[in-house]
């Protein structure tokens, strides 16, 4: 028997006169070369970023992990990346569940509520919470900063829980409250456990993402700067820039590694 069914045609075969292959290497190439100048000036001797190199040298890496400065604002940003990062996830969370398995007047809005800050310029929630704080009277610090980071690292968290939370059985969360748990005891007890790789993976886009941010610290930073305000403010000084390329370097590879290992437990959790 035939059938009259048109062939399904192969999704991405043709021909096209956009030269596909020298653009997608010019886009790597404008991509990678500042990232590859920024580690080649790390390990010279040059003070300026010219060429030719001088030498090779680790002293602005032995400088950059002996400099008091540098590394309290370092600190700063561990501290309020992981705040910002626990009230992130704790936020992602709490939305994923309610939106899922809950049917209220006014889910659609608290989704799209959720996720506003991304569509948000930095600048205008930077200056829009520094008058908040300012109206209330709560004096700039590191814990603004955290509460700002938290805003803008929340819809982040939001999108990885609310993807592992629309795959989860919802059958497994009624048998435990069939057999006498609440939902409290089942979200501590089974949710939780199951989304375990995918709540570490949100946890540590939130801390990228606020490690990251400089315009709305610059805003709610107090007398304690974190480490990219401390790296834009010592811009000014020439003589401090080859310590500053040799921390960056070392920022973008924690930064990198942080994400690799946020991708793998996000794809291990799918």
């Amino acid at each position: 028997m035939t059938s009259n069914a048109r062939p399904r045609s192969e999704v991405g075969v043709g021909r096209t006169r956009v030269p596909l292959r020298a653009t997608y290497f010019l886009m790597l190439f404008l991509l990678y070369l500042p990232i590859g100048l920024l580690f080649i000036f790390s390990f010279t001797e040059n003070t300026v970023l010219t060429f030719p190199l001088k030498g090779l040298t680790l002293d602005w890496y032995r400088e950059a992990l002996t400099d008091a400065s540098l590394l309290e604002s370092a600190r700063n940003s561990l501290i309020v990346g992981m705040l910002a990062a626990i009230g992130a996830t704790v936020i992602g969370f709490a939305v994923s569940v309610a939106v899922v398995r809950f049917r209220f007047r006014g889910r659609a809005g608290l989704l799209g509520l959720a996720g506003l800050p991304l569509i948000v310029p930095f600048i205008v929630l930077g200056v829009s919470l520094f008058l908040l704080f300012i109206f209330v009277g709560i004096p700039r610090s590191l814990l603004t900063i955290a509460i700002g980071h938290t805003v803008v690292a929340a819809p982040f968290a939001t999108l990885i829980l609310l993807a592992r939370m629309i795959g989860l059985d919802a059958n497994l969360e009624d048998a435990a409250m069939d057999l006498g748990a609440s939902y409290r005891t089942t979200l501590r007890r089974v949710v939780v456990p199951l989304m375990g790789p995918s709540l570490l993976s949100a946890f540590l886009t939130c801390f990228i993402v606020s490690f990251d941010e400089v315009a709305i610290a610059l805003f709610l930073a107090g007398g304690d700067p974190t480490f990219p305000i401390f790296l834009y403010g010592q811009l000014r000084f020439a003589q401090r820039l080859p310590v500053l390329i040799a921390m960056a370097v070392l920022l973008m590879i924690g930064t990198v590694t942080l994400t690799l290992v946020a991708f793998r437990l996000g794809r291990r959790d799918a």
